[in-house]
């Protein structure tokens, strides 16, 4: 009896030595991780950049906000990621490619004598249509110039480039643009770009006596969320005389 005592008392304390040391689980705990910069796709990928920490968390792009629940060292590496990300230009804020096209609409409010300018496009015609309801200056329009533009999303693209026409001497207009393509999104009814600015400048060379001129400075400043596949007028530029105009217009696509 003794000796199956002994036994037992052997093996129970084999099964203990082989029983494996319980893991102290590090305490957790609830942080919410607000997103500044980041909207739309780039939120997205943010979101997605993060799941390497293996962390419970919900993430709300329309609040901007990263509910983490994880022990408090991963918390803080989340964050210092969150920071480093959370910023124009950053992996995460760079994406998709977008195609852009800005259309120059000259607009006046007098009949051109001679022989009038080419109709706009058949696709810009509703556009031309509209103006001519909202504006008197736009009982005459016509298509100034077509600017193509390869956008990226997160990313600030500037442009130059010489415009149509001249006056004596040789001087010509010219534009310069800047946009920068905050996030491409979705909200009904489609896909959206939203820009945090879009910054178009004219100089225009006016005639003054013989052959000397001077040049005149106008443009706009706007900024906002512009469907993909929609013509849309981003605003009116004064231009060198009263009773003229110009009218940009712009169409996005966004290349997957």
């Amino acid at each position: 009896m003794r000796t199956l005592i002994a036994i037992l008392l052997a093996a129970g304390l084999l099964q203990a030595q082989d029983k494996p040391a319980e893991v102290k689980q590090e305490p957790r705990e609830a942080v919410i991780i607000p997103v500044k910069t980041l909207t739309g796709d780039s939120f997205d990928r943010l979101i997605k950049l993060l799941g390497v920490f293996g962390a419970r968390m919900s993430a709300d792009k329309n609040l901007r906000t990263i509910l983490v629940y994880a022990p408090s060292d991963v918390v803080e590496q989340m964050r210092k990621v969150v920071a480093e990300l959370d910023r124009p230009g950053s992996e995460a804020a760079i994406g998709r490619n977008i195609d852009m096209t800005m259309t120059f609409l000259k607009c006046s409010s007098t009949k051109y004598v001679g022989a009038a300018p080419p109709a706009p496009p058949a696709d810009l015609e509703p556009v031309a249509k509209q103006l001519r309801a909202a504006t008197s200056q736009c009982k005459d329009i016509e298509v100034w110039d077509i600017v193509p533009l390869r956008l990226q999303e997160g990313k600030v693209t500037e442009q130059s480039q010489r415009l149509p026409g001249s006056i004596p001497g040789g001087a010509f207009p010219s534009v310069n643009i800047r946009i920068h393509p905050e996030s491409v999104g979705r909200k009904d009814p489609g896909r959206y770009v939203r820009f945090e600015q879009v910054k178009i400048g004219f100089r225009v060379p006016v005639s003054g006596v013989g052959r000397d001129f001077q040049y005149m400075d106008f443009g706009l400043t706007t900024s906002g969320d512009f469907l993909e596949g929609q013509k849309t007028v981003l605003g009116k530029v004064s231009g060198v005389e009263e009773e003229s105009a110009i009218f940009v217009v712009i169409a996005l696509k966004v290349l997957d």
